[in-house]
Parts: C-alpha cells; sequence; structure tokens
C-alpha cells in the first residue's frame, strides 16, 4: 500500500509506472532538444559542447528567448503608434539604417522659441552627443536653424543611444546626421531633385487681393508673396480700386512628376490706380536674393507702408477726431487698423524695441526706433511676441505681438503712430526713403536677365487687356 500515502500518485500502480516510464522518455526527449537548440548558438568553428557547457548554456537560452520576445514587443509597440520611419527616397543614398527594425523612431514637432538644446534636454539626450552633431561639419550648423512647426525624427537603437536625428527643412530636402561606430556623427544634406516649372496667372481687382488671387488660381503662398513684394508701394488694405490689375510669373515645384507646392514669384507687375509698377527677382553672385524695378532700385523700402497684413482702416490719422470712448475732440496722430484679436503685428523696419509695457490708454505697446530719425508705435496689443524685451534688435517684417483691445479700445484693432524726429507723421502719405538699389557690379547682369522677364510680363499684360476689352 506504498502508493496510498503519495498525494501525486494513482493507487494503481501498473498504470503509474507506465507513466513513470513515460515522462522519463519525455524529460529526455526535451533534454536532447535542449542540447541541440544550445548548440546552435555556437559558431560552426566552436568545439562541441561538453555536459558542463550545456548546464551552463541553457539559462543563457532562457535569456536570449525572453530578450528577443522583449524586443518584438517594443518593435512591435513603436509600428502600432502615429510615429513612423522616415524614408529618404534620395537617388544613391542607402535608407538600410533608416528602415531597419533596430532603429526605433520618435517624432518631436518643433515648439515656438524652442531650440535644439532644449529638445535634447526634453527628451533626455546627451549633451555630448549634441556637441558631436552641430560640430560635425560646415553643414550641422543647419541644425541651429530649426523652425516651429517642422519634425525631428529621433532615431534610437534597441539599447536606447541615440542613432540618427533628421530635421525635414521641406518637401525635398532633408538633414540627417547618423552616428558612426566612434561616437562621432556624420551630417549630410539629402536633396531631391527638384522640377521647377514656369507658370503665369493674370487678375482684375474687384474684391480683395486675396480673393481676386484666388480665383486666377494662385496659392495662399504665391498672394503673400505678391503681397510682401508691393507691400512697400501699395497698401492693401486702403489703395485697392476696382479695375486694378496684377500679371504673376511664378514656379511650380514636382518631385518625380508630382507637385509638391510653389516656388518663388520670377516677375510681377500690379496696375494700381492706373499706375504700373514691376518688379523682378534677382540673385547675385554672392547669393543675395531680391526684388528689383525694371532699373535696379530696390523694391523694398526701409519702412514697411502697413505693418499688418490684409486689415480693415477704422480710423485715420486726424488731428481734430471725437474719441470714440472719451466722446471728446482728441488728436487721432496714428492710423487705426480693425483686425481680429490675435492678428500678428510686424515691426515696419529694422530697429531696436525700446518701450514694451502698459502706456495709459494706449494699453500694451511696443514702441520700436529706426535710427536716430524714425520711429514706430504699435499700441492695444493682446500680448507681445515672446523671446523680444527692451533692447531687442528686429528687422522689418518680424512679428513684435498681437492685436487686441487692451487700454481705451471699443473693439480689437492695432493703433500705429510714425514718427520723423519725434513729430507724428500720417502712416499713409509720409515719404518712406528707400534701400539700397543693386549694386553696380551686378547691375549689367541684372539688365541682362531681366529682359526675358520683363518681356513676358508686357505680353501678359496686353493679352489680359485684350481679354477685358473683348469680354466688355
Amino acid at each position: 500500500m506504498r502508493y496510498q500515502n503519495d498525494l501525486f500518485q494513482s493507487t494503481n500502480p501498473p498504470q503509474n509506472e507506465t507513466n513513470n516510464t513515460s515522462k522519463h522518455l519525455f524529460i529526455g526527449i526535451a533534454c536532447a532538444a535542449l542540447i541541440t537548440a544550445s548548440y546552435a548558438f555556437f559558431s560552426e568553428e566552436s568545439e562541441p559542447p561538453t555536459p558542463e557547457t550545456i548546464a551552463l548554456t541553457i539559462p543563457d537560452i532562457t535569456t536570449k528567448i525572453a530578450q528577443t520576445k522583449k524586443s518584438e514587443a517594443l518593435i512591435t509597440e513603436v509600428d502600432s503608434s502615429e510615429t513612423t520611419p522616415i524614408t529618404t527616397g534620395y537617388a544613391n543614398t542607402p535608407t538600410q539604417s533608416m528602415q531597419s527594425l533596430s532603429t526605433i523612431w520618435r517624432e518631436h514637432k518643433v515648439k515656438s522659441g524652442e531650440s535644439l538644446s532644449a529638445i535634447f534636454s526634453g527628451n533626455e539626450l546627451s549633451k555630448l552627443d549634441l556637441h558631436n552633431i552641430v560640430h560635425a561639419n560646415d553643414i550641422s550648423t543647419q541644425f541651429a536653424t530649426i523652425q516651429p512647426g517642422k519634425s525631428l525624427m529621433i532615431g534610437h537603437d534597441i539599447s536606447g543611444e541615440l542613432s540618427h536625428l533628421i530635421y525635414k527643412k521641406n518637401a525635398y530636402a532633408e538633414l540627417k546626421a547618423t552616428k558612426l561606430e566612434d561616437g562621432s556623427f556624420k551630417v549630410e544634406l539629402l536633396e531631391k531633385e527638384v522640377d521647377r516649372r514656369i507658370n503665369t496667372a493674370t487678375g482684375v481687382i474687384h474684391t480683395s487681393l486675396f480673393i481676386d488671387g484666388k480665383n486666377a488660381g494662385l496659392s495662399d503662398n504665391i498672394i503673400m508673396q505678391l503681397a510682401n513684394i508691393f507691400a512697400w508701394d501699395i497698401d492693401f488694405a486702403l489703395n485697392l480700386h476696382e479695375g486694378d490689375r496684377f500679371s504673376v510669373i511664378y514656379e511650380k515645384l514636382y518631385i518625380d512628376n508630382k507637385l509638391i507646392g510653389p516656388g518663388n514669384i520670377l516677375a510681377a507687375e500690379f496696375i494700381n490706380q492706373g499706375k504700373s509698377i514691376k518688379s523682378v527677382r534677382y540673385q547675385s553672385a554672392d547669393g543675395k536674393v531680391s526684388y528689383y524695378t525694371s532699373g535696379g532700385n530696390s523694391m523694398r523700402k526701409a519702412f514697411l507702408r502697413t505693418p499688418i497684413d490684409f486689415a480693415r482702416i477704422s480710423s485715420h490719422f486726424n488731428l481734430k477726431r471725437k474719441h470714440p470712448v472719451l466722446n471728446r475732440i482728441r488728436a487721432h496722430k496714428g492710423v487705426d487698423y480693425a483686425a481680429r484679436t490675435g492678428t500678428p503685428i510686424k515691426s515696419a523696419g529694422d530697429g531696436k524695441i525700446t518701450y514694451r509695457g502698459r502706456k495709459g490708454g494706449y494699453g500694451r505697446v511696443v514702441i520700436v526706433q529706426h535710427g536716430q530719425k524714425y520711429s514706430t508705435l504699435y499700441a492695444h496689443m493682446s500680448k507681445y511676441r515672446k523671446g523680444q524685451r527692451v533692447g531687442s534688435r528686429v528687422k522689418q517684417g518680424q512679428v513684435i505681438g498681437y492685436v487686441g483691445r487692451s487700454g481705451l479700445a471699443s473693439g480689437p484693432h492695432l493703433h500705429y503712430e510714425f514718427r520723423v524726429n519725434g513729430a507724428h507723421r500720417n502712416p499713409l502719405t509720409v515719404t518712406l526713403p528707400n534701400a539700397n538699389p543693386i549694386q553696380a557690379k551686378y547691375k549689367a547682369d541684372f539688365l541682362e536677365k531681366s529682359k526675358i522677364l520683363l518681356t513676358q510680363l508686357e505680353q501678359l499684360s496686353a493679352t489680359q487687356v485684350a481679354e477685358t476689352n473683348i469680354s466688355e
């Protein structure tokens, strides 16, 4: 009755003996399988394993299997997320490492005011890697010019170490840093071949530049370029008239026969109240790009005519105006532009911020000094541009704040003042100083290259007039 006291055995001895025999046979087969599996981990040149090495190898096999499962789970988790590996698609550029499952990718959207150093710190990346990347070569300095809204793809190997960093500059160019075996980085600019196709468009102003530009087939980007080119000569909030006309020669960009977006305006003409203003894009031998009149004078003036895009003038310069809030005669020494709260306000010219804070009925104010002679004031802001302070240098067209209704304001708008030697002048009529013309050493080249574009503009304008006459 030796079996009755064994809780793990049957009371039927013959059957138990059969089961024990089967168990022993199964254990023997399993051991043989483990010995065979462990041998597979050795190279062909290795000596056959001894019983002692088998004993040491079996835990290693278990560890390797666990690590493999952990890696597979990690890769599956990454692949199922919204972040996916980038493929460059560049000719003659190996993409094996970028597509490899051994690289785990994470996307970081660059925020306003965020530097590469802040991104590395926020993502717990090595400062040494940051130093090695930005000092890799002359190209690597471009990592310092990352822009808000763009993406950084951060690649890690299985151990969690940074292996790649990719900054997508635009639709056809990426800045790529790849970690080498010695811990240094190879940084390269990868550019796809872009096909620049020339297009033309003409339009007549009936409603606004934006609406009539869209009706002419222009993209938002090209319309904004057009407005910026002529911003020093035409106030698009005030000076547009029914029947004004525009003609544009511009690029469309293609990669592999696929449209990726607009390029640059090469030449444009705007006829405002019967006066023709022509502009041609020119890049000099030293790489400087700007727009010039047909005679080589800069389209750029020292000041923008208006510091806000497509706003409506709600109150003109008037020294005898009745104040809408105080309800008494009070000189209005500037121009008011009605716009939605949050609309960006741009500095009218290069200069230095000399005041930034609240100023009585003006509310939140920024004053910019432009050299010794000129200054501009921007009032009723809802908030200031981050990262700027008194003493900050600003460039023409750079955002300095946002439209609001702080101070004595009946609604959201920008109050803009222009001062010459401390005296107020009407921003809409004051004579603005010109920027420098094209350099003498480049003028002959400019005149030669601009001939074809100016001829095309004349043909476009003539065709538009003919079609308008026919339709009438």
